[in-house]
């Protein structure tokens, strides 16, 4: 494949580098409603203060996700966890950054406010004190051909909700993708692990993963697509294993909450996954069995069509990409197309015809 247009890297020397994906914050207006959701996907409730609810899965950190009451249901901002207050120190000089200003949410810390050049707030935060992690439920046995594990006994998972290991990646649509990309390659060191590209090789959508050195890490921790408008589009949550996202199905289901798509295992990335949407229809992804890599692993580049999200599994539906048409969406898309100098009509015209 012979490509003409440049594509993300990994930088030489970013600012920092960040150490993990901290958490997530959004704006709802019905706590309760967020909170019977995020319960029945796996996340327990580790704090309420005034109006704000924090949950939290089974590792050490003391939430993963925060939920303020508001009018307006809205992403607000997430966390990176970052090394020292050194780097904080080396973030706060940064153009547009904040002063290094200590943490008002469960754990304490310090933070430096940034925001990334799609609009969205980004918190680097360190020093935050660890809660015990939960204990995990023990695998269940497992029998395969040629080897029997399990003799004489039955395999029965409980009837609940999953626990959810972790918060792992988050997803952004954005329509400078190509600033936005090398800023946080730049800023906080992300290595790109996989490339798609259009027809034209320009590229379309990144996944990057946390550089920790020969420290195994997640295929991706932050991906972005190109799109209409900036915007958010998923966050996904480990699991235990595949009978975790079959009963997750289940609970969900029988929840009455809408299923997005799954269950697939995704070509980048590997993973096995089940989507699903919380009320106010942002979609929230159990995953198990994701690929590791150390930075040693080179960047893959791959064409961008719609087969190519998924080995197999049911075929991804048009909704789960296709923005929806509102006149809000329609004045971004000319904005964009008079301005933004990473996006244009054909583009577009590419995108659409790849993803279908």
């Amino acid at each position: 494949m012979i490509l003409k247009t440049k594509q993300p890297s990994r930088h030489a020397e970013p600012f920092v580098k960040a150490q993990r994906l901290a958490y997530i914050c959004w704006e709802r207006p019905d706590l309760e409603l967020v909170s019977d959701f995020l319960l029945s996907f796996g996340l327990s409730k580790s704090a309420s203060v005034k109006d704000k609810l924090y949950f939290k899965g089974v590792d050490d950190r003391q939430f993963c996700y925060e939920v303020r009451k508001g009018s307006q249901p809205q992403f607000i901002e997430f966390g990176l966890e970052v090394c020292s207050i050194d780097d904080l120190k080396k973030l706060s000089e940064l153009e547009s950054a904040s002063d290094i200003h200590p943490l008002n949410t469960p754990g304490g810390g310090y933070g430096v406010t940034l925001t990334d050049p799609a609009g969205h707030k980004v918190v680097a935060v360190c020093k935050q004190n660890s809660s015990p992690k939960k204990t995990a439920p023990p695998s269940p046995i497992k029998n395969s051909p040629g080897i029997a594990n399990r003799i004489n006994k039955t395999l029965r998972i409980p009837t609940e909700a999953p626990p959810v290991e972790k918060l792992g990646h988050i997803v952004f649509e954005v329509s400078n993708f190509q600033q936005t990309c090398e800023w946080y390659t730049t800023i906080f060191g992300f290595i790109p692990s996989d490339v798609q590209v259009l027809p034209d090789g320009s590229p379309a959508v990144v996944f990057m993963r946390l550089n920790l050195g020969d420290t195994p890490a997640d295929h991706h921790t932050l991906a972005l697509a190109q799109g209409v408008k900036n915007q958010f589009s998923h966050c996904a949550f480990e699991v235990q294993d595949e009978d975790a996202i079959g009963m997750g199905q289940t609970i969900l289901r029988e929840k009455n909450f809408k299923h997005a798509w799954g269950i697939g295992r995704h070509i980048l990335g590997s993973q096995i996954f089940d989507y699903w949407e919380d009320p106010w229809g942002v979609k929230h992804e159990h995953y198990c069995d994701g690929d590791l890599f150390t930075q040693e692993l080179p960047m893959g580049i791959h064409e961008l069509k719609k087969g190519a999200m998924a080995q197999w599994g049911a075929p991804m539906p048009s909704s789960f990409v296709r923005p929806k048409i509102t006149i809000g969406l329609i004045k971004s898309l000319l904005r964009n197309l008079l301005v933004n100098d990473d996006f244009s009509l054909r583009k577009l015209v590419m995108l659409l015809q790849r993803i279908g």
